[in-house]
């Protein structure tokens, strides 16, 4: 144990020391931009935070045009506490990129045939090809999470995982995959703020299983499976990077700053674009406009 924590030590160490310096410097709100927030005293405002947004999904698009033109593969882990606000980063990330070179995958219960494979093997069957960047919304962690916890998974199979998980992430990064581990981590009491608004709410409250309720109740079980997991898998070659996730909007902010801190591009925005003038191709005439179905105008123009 004592060489497991002098291990863990010296990697965030070395995290610590390869962050400085790479992260873009942090948004400077204006005194009007900032507004006090209950457990939030210094939230940014809307405005801020959609300003900021705006700018930095301008450049995952020139990331996401670098990653095609250089040929990179990335893989981007989202893992968490349930409510702590990986999905809402992921669409932030992913709303403004394309779908055929950024894909989510969020793998459900696997099939009876799954559970006798190798443990990795559906996710390595996700993994990107040259030119695209692939979100896990959760990942191969979950046998260190939510089966251990909730006695999916023996003890064996856990330390097993343990065992093969940084030689599994090793292989992936010699291969020339570039891995970015994210951990968002949120409070029992914001998580329960966040649950309770969800139980209001009927279009978020599809986003609390039956799992989710369970997990609710052991907190402190997720709690000692998350500081094992960290103590195994928080390694110098592949570290977690814990994002405080207690106040969405911050979260999302630097998350995806950090994201295009870790993955070294150049900006490939074309020249302007003019439209060229249309050509008449001869005389047409369209079939009639009664021939066609439309969708009802229950919502009609004004």
């Amino acid at each position: 144990m004592a060489q497991r924590k002098a291990t863990k030590t010296k990697a965030t160490k070395a995290s610590s020391k390869r962050d400085a310096g790479r992260n873009p410097p942090a948004l400077v709100m204006t005194e009007t931009e900032a507004e006090a927030a209950p457990g939030a005293p210094n939230k940014m405002s809307q405005k801020a935070y959609e300003r900021e947004l705006a700018r930095l999904q301008i450049e995952l698009v020139k990331l996401q045009e670098w990653i095609k033109h250089a040929g990179l593969k990335v893989v981007v882990l989202f893992e968490g506490r349930d409510a702590a606000g990986k999905g809402g980063t992921i669409k932030r990330i992913t709303e403004s990129l394309n779908p055929r070179i950024c894909r989510v995958v969020a793998l459900g219960t696997p099939t009876e045939r799954e559970k006798t494979q190798w443990y990795f093997q559906r996710y390595a069957d996700q993994l990107p090809a040259s030119g695209e960047m692939v979100l896990f919304d959760r990942s191969w962690y979950n046998r260190a999470g939510v089966e251990r916890v909730m006695g999916f998974c023996t003890e064996q199979e856990v330390e097993e995982f343990f065992r093969a998980c940084p030689q599994f992430e090793g292989m992936l990064i010699r291969s020339g995959i570039i891995l970015v581990k994210y951990w968002f981590s949120v409070s029992d009491e914001e998580q329960e703020r966040r649950f309770q608004r969800r139980l209001g709410d009927p279009t978020r409250r599809w986003k609390l299983s039956p799992m989710d309720l369970k997990s609710r109740e052991r907190w402190l079980d997720y709690s000692k499976a998350k500081d094992d997991m960290f103590a195994h898998t928080d390694t110098k070659e592949s570290p977690w990077w814990v994002v405080d996730a207690d106040v969405k909007r911050h979260a999302r902010l630097n998350c995806i700053s950090h994201l295009l801190s870790m993955v070294p591009y150049e900006d490939l925005t074309p020249e302007p674009i003019e439209l060229p003038p249309r050509k008449d191709r001869g005389k047409y005439v369209r079939p009639p406009i009664t021939d066609q179905s439309f969708v009802p105008a229950r919502y009609p123009k004004g």
